[in-house]
């Protein structure tokens, strides 16, 4: 269970860690408590799975990587968890997971995001992830995204 100082720190990082040289010091200070404090509290919620991960999000668009393709992969079900943990090691795919598949329309079970400065660097990418899988891959296709969504997690109020 979250008390009131687990739902103010959430609230509080919700939009992201500040900019600063020791954000959890900052963080702290805004919230009156110990850096230490703030540190722990974020390390149990991470291991209670009430937050999932700590991490930057870059905008790829600002990056210049304005190419963005998910990469769909027919493999076979019992293939799933070992492809998908080869596709997902790779530098350049940022998320990979498993989706139903909707047959006859869609026979695509693997997702891999990759992201390039052109449609023709982001193939060139989903070709190495086609040699990585090798025959396992019974169809494979890019999709590219075509306009900006706005990107949010789940938020909860203080």
């Amino acid at each position: 269970m979250l008390d009131a100082t687990d739902r103010r720190l959430i609230a509080a990082t919700q939009e992201g860690l500040p900019l600063v040289a020791e954000p959890y010091r900052e963080l702290a200070e805004r919230l009156g408590l110990e850096a230490s404090d703030v540190m722990m509290r974020l390390e149990r919620l991470l291991a209670q799975g009430a937050i999932r991960r700590i991490g930057a999000i870059p905008n790829h668009y600002a990056l210049g990587l304005t190419a963005n393709g998910m990469s769909v992969w027919d493999v076979p079900d019992d293939e799933v968890a070992e492809i998908g943990a080869r596709i997902g090691a790779l530098d350049f795919v940022t998320h990979c997971y498993e989706r139903p598949r909707h047959l006859p329309l869609w026979p695509y079970n693997v997702f891999a995001m990759v992201h390039g400065r052109t449609r023709g660097e982001v193939r060139a990418k989903v070709a190495e992830i086609a040699a990585i899988v090798g025959p396992a891959a019974r169809a494979h296709d890019v999709l590219f995204s075509t306009r900006i969504l706005k990107k949010t997690g789940l938020r909860i109020a203080a």
